[in-house]
Formats: C-alpha cells, sequence, structure tokens
C-alpha cells in the first residue's frame, strides 16, 4: 500500500483501521447515507437453512436464480475468490416531491408503482458510485482485488448488511434502520482487504406486526417468512406469465411493486428524504392515471421508462398489470373504452387480463 501523504500521514500498510475510516468518509462524500463493513468469513448457517427451507417449499416462485447458485449466494469467497471482508452501504430513496401513497393507493382510477421506482434504475446509480469508490480506493492501496454489487448477482445483500450493522432484518425480510426505516436502496462491495468490522445491531421489531397484517395477498406468511408467489412485487415484476385470478382482486391499482408493508412500519417515520436527484419523479409516475399509462404505444413505453426500473419488465408485463388495475378500479366508460381498445391485442397474454378485466365491470353501467 501507499503512504497517504497529509498533514497526519498514516501509513495504510499498517493500519487497516485508518483505511477503513477513510473509505467510510469517501462513501458519505459519494451519497452514501451509511456505509459498514462485515467480515466475509461470518457463520451463514443460519441464513444458508433458511434459504434452503424456503426453497424447498417453494416460496421464491419462477425465481429460479434465488436458488441456482448454491452457496455462492451466501458464501462471498467462492462467487470471488479471495474475498475477506464485505463492505454494505444505503442509499435513501424518498424523493423530496413526491404524491401521498396512501392517498394514491386508496384512488383507483389512479396507478401506485413503488416509491423506489418513480426515477432512475437505482442499479445503475448505485454501481456508478461504488465503482467510484473503488477508484478512490485504488488511490491509497497499490493492489487489491474487488466486485461491486446492487441487487445484480447472487448477494444475499440484506444478510450482509445485517452483519455489517448496517441495521436489522425487518418481519417484512426487508432491512431495517433505527435512523432511515427502510426507504433505501443497498449496495455491496466484495473486498479483499483485512478491513477491521463492524459489529451486528439488535432487532428493534419487538412484538410489532404491522407489517404482516397489511399485505394485501398475505404473502407475509410470519415473522421473516415471505411466500413470494403471493407477494405483489413478485406478481407485477418477476412473474411474467398470467397472474393467478385469485390474486387479482387482491392488487387493486398497484401496477409495479407494492410499497405496503412499509408505509405502516413505524420505523419509516424516521426515513429521510433523498438529495440524489437521478431519484426524483419522472413523467409524474407518482400520481398518473390508469387510463392514461394504458394508452401508452410500445415507442412511449420505451422512451419515458428509459432508464427507469420499470422498463426492465417490457410493455407486454407493463400492459398485463395495468389491466388488472383498471379491472378492480370503479367501472366508467372511460374504463370500458380504454379496455375494448385492447381487446385484440397482439399478446395473448394482455387479451387475457383484458378479458378479466372487463368481466369485472359487467352490468355495472
Amino acid at each position: 500500500m501507499r503512504t497517504r501523504q497529509e498533514d497526519t500521514s498514516v501509513n495504510l500498510s499498517q493500519d487497516y483501521a485508518a483505511l477503513a475510516s477513510i473509505i467510510k468518509a469517501w462513501g458519505r462524500e459519494l451519497g452514501f447515507q451509511d456505509i459498514r463493513i462485515a467480515n466475509a468469513k461470518a457463520d451463514v448457517s443460519r441464513t444458508e437453512a433458511e434459504l434452503v427451507q424456503w426453497s424447498e417449499q417453494g416460496h421464491h416462485g419462477e425465481m429460479h436464480y434465488m436458488v441456482k447458485h448454491g452457496s455462492k449466494r451466501t458464501r462471498p469467497e467462492e462467487l470471488v475468490p479471495g474475498t475477506q471482508r464485505v463492505i454494505s452501504v444505503r442509499m435513501n430513496y424518498t424523493p423530496p416531491v413526491v404524491k401521498d401513497s396512501w392517498q394514491v393507493l386508496q384512488n383507483s382510477n389512479r396507478a401506485f408503482i413503488s416509491r423506489y421506482a418513480l426515477g432512475r434504475d437505482y442499479h445503475k446509480v448505485l454501481r456508478a458510485r461504488l465503482q467510484k469508490l473503488a477508484d478512490k480506493i485504488t488511490t491509497e492501496v497499490d493492489t487489491f482485488n474487488y466486485r461491486a454489487f446492487s441487487d445484480s448477482a447472487p448477494v444475499t445483500e440484506v444478510a450482509w448488511a445485517e452483519k455489517s450493522g448496517l441495521g436489522w432484518r425487518g418481519k417484512h425480510t426487508l432491512l431495517l434502520s433505527r435512523e432511515a426505516g427502510s426507504l433505501f436502496f443497498l449496495g455491496e462491495m466484495f473486498i479483499d482487504l483485512p478491513l477491521p468490522v463492524d459489529d451486528p445491531l439488535d432487532s428493534y421489531c419487538g412484538s410489532c406486526t404491522r407489517c404482516i397484517d397489511i399485505c394485501p395477498t398475505k404473502a407475509i406468511i410470519g415473522p421473516y417468512k415471505l411466500d413470494a408467489r403471493r407477494c405483489i412485487s413478485y406478481l407485477t415484476i418477476e412473474l411474467k406469465g398470467s397472474i393467478p385470478e385469485d390474486l387479482r382482486p387482491l392488487i387493486g391499482n398497484r401496477i409495479y411493486g407494492c410499497d405496503d408493508c412499509q408505509l405502516v412500519c413505524p420505523w419509516n417515520k424516521f426515513s429521510v428524504i433523498t438529495d440524489e436527484t437521478d431519484f426524483s419523479v419522472r413523467h409524474g409516475l407518482d400520481d398518473v392515471s390508469l387510463v392514461e399509462l394504458f394508452a401508452w404505444n410500445q415507442e412511449e413505453f420505451d422512451s419515458k421508462l428509459a432508464g427507469n426500473p420499470i422498463r426492465r419488465i417490457g410493455y407486454e408485463q407493463w400492459l398485463r398489470n395495468i389491466a388488472i388495475g383498471l379491472g378492480n378500479a370503479p367501472s366508467s366508460m372511460a374504463i370500458i373504452t380504454a379496455l375494448h381498445a385492447r381487446c385484440d391485442d397482439a399478446s395473448d397474454l394482455v387479451r387475457e387480463h383484458v378479458q378479466w378485466a372487463l368481466q369485472q365491470h359487467e352490468n355495472k353501467i
């Protein structure tokens, strides 16, 4: 390692504690609200056992990537040989100007989109910042190996964030922080430097079950247990085919993701507004009518959602999701007309959900 040439010169080859402190300072300068370090060789037996049980019960649904990598998902050194530490970061995402979520959810003619997806794709934002952090470390360390992630590889990010002391795993399975609730993104850097590690935190969920009680589809089947096959985020984003009919009425107007379990969490009264402009609302997606979105053609979908995480699901799933929202909305001629306009859509999937939606409005006008 190089010697840092400052007024208080530190030989980083002998002082990894100083390097860790510098890395954390750089991380905050780059826009991460917190940054912590975990031992990559920490005991993961409990996490592995829970993951195996979860997959054996089929709770992963069609997310085969959640199980196909085996122990690489929980053991960093198997994914990136030589890894000694996992640096976990969080970045707040609530934009400063955004329509109140409950008001949108209560207006069935409007489209509710999970608040993390209103701006730029977080995968790109976090990975770019993590790369800048790695570049800064390079100025202090002659040689080191690393790999950065943001929900982009088989990494149990909540588990590693928990081990690093970034927060604790809530009963809804998301990471919680006493300073920021759960409305933030996570990112990781696997690194082969023996940095000092941070202590994990205790859980502060107590006896609270609000997240379990509020779930529209009862996907949270118990504390820390999620059946993804019933989760609206899974159904509207991960599931590629037909959404089960019995779950369609429960989806309401949620066309991309679901925030209910976070909206009722007491810890989110501490959530912090982001100053990251990339996460600002684009194209009024925080409060827009279902009919308006359903009228978008392929070109509009591609152009308006360029750089947005929603574009990842594709136009067909987008229309499928909105059709369900229209089926759950109060009957009106505007909705009936919008649905009839897509009765002959080229997609079997879209036509199926449009027909279902029209059936919900039969004899109601």
